[in-house]
């Protein structure tokens, strides 16, 4: 049993309702709630009676989701019952998604079991669902009842998983100021950090994710700043086939974002830090050369196009300033374009080859 720490609470608000984020050491000991848990298939020895998927990126997909209707329907879950996730974004995706559609939705709780899923995306109520090779095509909105993380989990992942989770952390925080950013690096981010460091880089990462959910909870205006470096990434990530995970190929997309605006003759100021970081964390991916040279670039910049943020005649995307400050342009689709996110696609690759 892991020693506790003083459980650090605080509240989300949302449209539909409040709703209360517990961070502490051993949480995941205490007794879960009497509800159908879906959990991922890692902790079949440690949770009885509950629906266990695996936590592969095919499973978080539309044509999928029947089955686990179909699951939840032979366990007789009805309106009443309340659903339990354990497990990374993959299971929090799914089951986020399920719960707001299942007899027009179900109320339910989280455990999120990976640095990425307590240091992102347990909070903010977004699922997202793939389809066919299309990454996060279709979701919806609907929080959570509460959220418990229990930092010691992290410390049975793989270095690769651990470092994902720190690049969405070192995103968040970087796009919500020096300040915020400044505290990430204060915690000493590494694959190998203490659990106490990383329970404070946890609450430092859902505090500022927090002020732009708050204030933008349907993904209108500031909320899209998050999705620094993801247009890049999601490419990436499908152009792989999964192959590089998701916090790694965001950490990638946000090397290519800066590399795209050098490109147009724009050098942000105050970067250095951020890339140096994603760079070390990145690194920790096995056989790293092997994937990036398996790469197909007219797949990357397919889905590249294809992104959803996009509009017909504009390409969508998160970029820093040369203040250093992070924003949204809308950028006119040419030729012109298309080349600058050729060459930063593959400057970026080329340097961490």
């Amino acid at each position: 049993m892991s020693a506790s720490s003083k459980p650090n609470t605080f509240t989300i608000n949302s449209s539909t309702g409040s709703y209360n984020v517990c961070v502490a050491t051993g949480l995941f000991d205490a007794p879960l709630p009497n509800a159908q848990i879906v959990a991922d298939a890692y902790f079949q020895s440690r949770i009885p009676n509950a629906i266990f998927l695996q936590a592969a990126e095919h499973e978080k997909s539309l044509d999928r989701a029947p089955a686990l209707i179909e699951q939840l329907r032979a366990q007789g879950v009805n309106r009443s019952t309340h659903l339990v996730a354990v497990g990374g974004g993959i299971i929090q995706d799914l089951t986020a998604f399920i719960a707001s559609i299942y007899m027009r939705g179900l109320q339910w709780t989280y455990f999120p079991t990976t640095v990425l899923a307590m240091v992102d995306s347990c909070i903010g109520g977004k699922s997202s669902i793939n389809v066919g090779p299309y990454k996060n095509l279709v979701g919806t909105f609907h929080p959570p009842q509460a959220i418990y993380i229990d930092p010691s989990l992290a410390q049975t992942l793989p270095r690769d998983q651990f470092a994902s989770g720190l690049i969405e952390a070192a995103k968040i925080t970087f796009v919500r100021g020096p300040e915020s950013f400044a505290q990430h690096l204060a915690c000493e981010p590494s694959t190998s950090m203490p659990t106490p460091a990383l329970e404070k880089l946890i609450l430092n990462s859902l505090l500022a994710k927090k002020h732009f959910i708050e204030i933008d909870e349907f993904d209108k205006k500031e909320r899209l700043l998050l999705n620094f470096g993801h247009t890049f990434g999601h490419a990436i990530e499908g152009a792989s086939h999964y192959a590089i995970p998701h916090g790694i190929a965001v950490g990638i997309g946000i090397l290519c974002s800066l590399a795209f605006q050098r490109a147009r003759g724009i050098h942000p100021t105050g970067v250095a830090p951020l890339e140096s970081h994603l760079q070390q964390m990145i690194r920790t991916l096995p056989n790293l050369r092997d994937r990036l040279q398996a790469l197909e670039l007219p797949g990357i910049l397919d889905r590249f196009a294809s992104d959803k943020k996009h509009t017909a005649t504009h390409c969508t995307l998160i970029l820093v300033s040369r203040s250093g400050e992070v924003g949204l342009e809308q950028i006119p689709r040419t030729p012109a374009l298309e080349s600058s996110v050729r060459h930063a696609i593959e400057a970026t690759i080329e340097k961490l080859l």
